[in-house]
């Protein structure tokens, strides 16, 4: 009796260490954990790995652009048995060297929302085309403005982050002008925050009162614009446009204060970056290249020959607290 009872407790035990050793570790680093944008990719990637019986290891930085703190999680994760790592480099450049590191221990790694620089540094992208969501609003200005002469002031992200740059130069692509076209006035960094936008409008107004049309990396940095605007008494002479599609920045779309925004999708990029990194884990198959993960452009106040659709959808498929 005493023999089998022996036997029994080894075989679950044995059981349980060979589960363990099974076990698939996805890892997923944001840019920062207080972004709902970030905290809806987290959600995704964290009922993907559920679904799959993954465990899911998350880490972010510490403020927009934390390098270090993105390093020392990578680190910290292949340590720890990630198979892949999902991330959203904060420092597209200089995150390559600890990203090459995983990749030489055999993790996957993908990038999420933002490509590195290079893009091949890591296996795939799964991203919004930050070019076309910035063409789409560059579109939709130009087209809302109807001939108008444009004074533009373009509030961006900050030197060195490739999602800026997409976002910008896409944005005067479909505008139809091009860097360093005397129409743009004034050009400010954000970091994406609202209280930064708020300064940036504020210095871009002393030095062009006169402007009319404001680019801005994302929907935070356009309520920071339009406080300014707001207090100086020109919010309603000026056209705003924006990328994220967030569910603030959708109800400031219906409320009028941003005009459009093109709308991305977070929660499916997680989605389908955890369920890549399960398939390579389980039978070492890479995805790679670039996977769209689609952009919509959102406004009440649709311009011809700009495909768009209305809050409702946009409030649908929004992210963030409703």
């Amino acid at each position: 009796m005493k023999l089998s009872l022996t036997i029994l407790l080894c075989v679950a035990a044995c059981a349980a260490a060979v589960g363990h050793a099974q076990e698939i570790v996805v890892g997923l680093i944001t840019k920062t954990d207080t972004n709902p944008f970030f905290v809806k990719m987290k959600e995704g990637a964290m009922e993907a790995a559920k679904a799959k019986g993954a465990r899911l290891m998350t880490a972010a930085g510490k403020f927009d652009g934390d390098n270090a703190t993105q390093v020392t999680a990578i680190e910290n994760m292949v340590s720890g048995g990630a198979r892949a790592i999902l991330i959203t480099p904060s420092d597209t450049k200089a995150i390559v060297p600890a990203i090459k590191k995983a990749r030489d221990a055999g993790v996957l790694v993908i990038a999420l929302d933002t490509p590195t620089d290079p893009q091949s540094a890591t296996d795939a992208l799964f991203a919004t085309d930050n070019f076309k969501a910035g063409v789409l609003i560059g579109q939709y200005a130009r087209a809302a403005m109807a001939g108008k002469p444009a004074k533009i002031v373009t509030l961006d992200l900050a030197p060195g982050v490739t999602v800026g740059k997409l976002r910008h130069d896409g944005f005067l692509q479909g505008f139809g002008v091009k860097q360093g076209d005397p129409s743009i006035v004034c050009s400010q960094d954000t970091q994406g925050n609202q209280a930064k936008g708020q300064t940036a409008m504020e210095n871009c107004l002393q030095r062009a009162p006169d402007t009319n049309v404001v680019y801005t990396i994302n929907e935070p940095a356009a309520a920071g614009a339009y406080q300014a605007l707001k207090a100086a008494g020109k919010e309603k002479g000026v056209l705003i446009v924006s990328v994220d599609g967030g569910c603030a920045g959708v109800k400031n779309v219906k409320a009028g204060i941003i005009a459009a925004t093109s709308q991305q999708y977070p929660l499916k990029m997680a989605s389908l970056g955890v369920d890549a990194g399960v398939e390579y884990a389980r039978t070492g198959r890479r995805p790679a290249g670039y996977i769209d993960t689609g952009v919509t452009l959102i406004t009440d106040q649709p311009k011809s020959g700009v495909d768009s659709k209305d809050t409702t959808l946009g409030m649908n498929a929004c992210w963030g607290a409703k």
